[in-house]
């Protein structure tokens, strides 16, 4: 199908009422109208998300945010025009076209552009905003590839738009935009430095707001396996150790380690780039699941740059299960 025809299909879908996952730069997304509340209701049932879990509006340009909120602060309203397009969410105000049942009841709601062209294509031609949150069951690992998607929702999406691989790989940075001072509510695809560079002030991560957003559940990001974090150079033993008790045990094998043989089912060699590391987290844990693996033992990076952001989805990964 011609990306024009698979763009016009899925526009048609979305004014139907129906779902498409689509991709971003971060990870692929389960798309409804934003001013549809049958439609954002349905991304909960398919998801088996809460109804309290706030969702992420996409629109398709910073020109377009006055739409869709009460009020933008004038540090909002920089951190828009320094990183839209991009891997960057912000909470403001709900506007009146913003209907409750996409922010989780709350009088806030989140926004961003994404900086992929298949997403911005969709959100052209659709002609309004996008509720969606990553296109997975809630809590599990968020899809990366179409392939992903399909793998896991099937036919309780109604198309999916094939974009590639999502270039960041995690997902976007959330703000609390509300005041004059903004805030870090989840780590994500915009690094904490390049806020504060572009802000001219320190954040503080995690911030103590109030707000929620998506990625809070204690136990979120995570793999059927059970994530185990130890120290960097505690990886080869625990692993080791957990595999001669009878775990089919996989590894994420850091990268001052890389090379070290290890006793274990299945052994990634972890990226010295972060990006890189970011862009095939998902993916990795994905691949876990698939080899059969019970158990995945990992350490955290250094939590600076993307670093942060994908310690804070591996602590999530390895969070207690509801039914701990």
């Amino acid at each position: 199908m011609e990306r024009t025809t698979e763009i016009e299909k899925a526009s048609g879908v979305l004014r139907a009422g129906g779902l498409v996952a689509f991709p971003t730069e971060t990870v692929y997304g389960l798309g409804a109208d934003a001013e549809n509340p049958a439609a954002v209701a349905r991304i909960f049932q398919v998801k088996g998300r809460p109804p309290s879990h706030p969702l992420i509006v996409h629109i398709g340009g910073a020109e377009h945010l006055d739409d869709w909120v009460e009020e933008v602060p004038p540090a909002a309203r920089l951190l828009a025009e320094r990183f839209w397009p991009g891997p960057l969410t912000l909470v403001l105000r709900r506007g009146r076209r913003v209907p409750l049942e996409a922010t989780g009841g709350l009088e806030t709601v989140a926004v961003r552009v994404p900086d992929h062209p298949v997403a911005l294509a969709l959100l052209t031609a659709f002609g309004g905003g996008v509720t969606a949150p990553s296109a997975n069951r809630f809590g599990a690992v968020s899809p990366t590839t179409a392939d992903h998607v399909r793998a896991e929702l099937g036919d309780a999406v109604d198309f999916v738009l094939d974009g590639g691989r999502c270039s960041v790989g995690v997902e976007s940075t959330i703000v609390d935009a509300t005041g004059d001072l903004p805030s870090v509510l989840r780590p994500g695809g915009v690094t904490r430095e390049d806020l504060e560079a572009a802000l001219g002030y320190p954040l503080a991560v995690p911030s103590t707001s109030p707000v929620r957003v998506p990625g809070q559940h204690p136990s979120h990001y995570a793999p059927r396996a059970r994530v185990v974090l130890v120290e960097p150079e505690r990886v080869v033993a625990e692993a080791e150790l957990a595999q001669e008790k009878g775990h089919q045990v996989g590894v994420f094998l850091p990268a001052p380690q890389a090379g070290t043989p290890v006793k274990a089912h299945a052994v990634v060699a972890i990226p010295a780039s972060m990006p890189a590391y970011a862009r095939g987290l998902y993916a990795y844990l994905r691949e876990f699941d698939q080899q059969g693996c019970d158990l995945i033992v990992a350490s955290l990076p250094s939590e600076d740059g993307l670093g942060l952001a994908i310690a804070n989805r591996l602590r999530r990964a390895a969070g207690p299960r509801p039914t701990d």
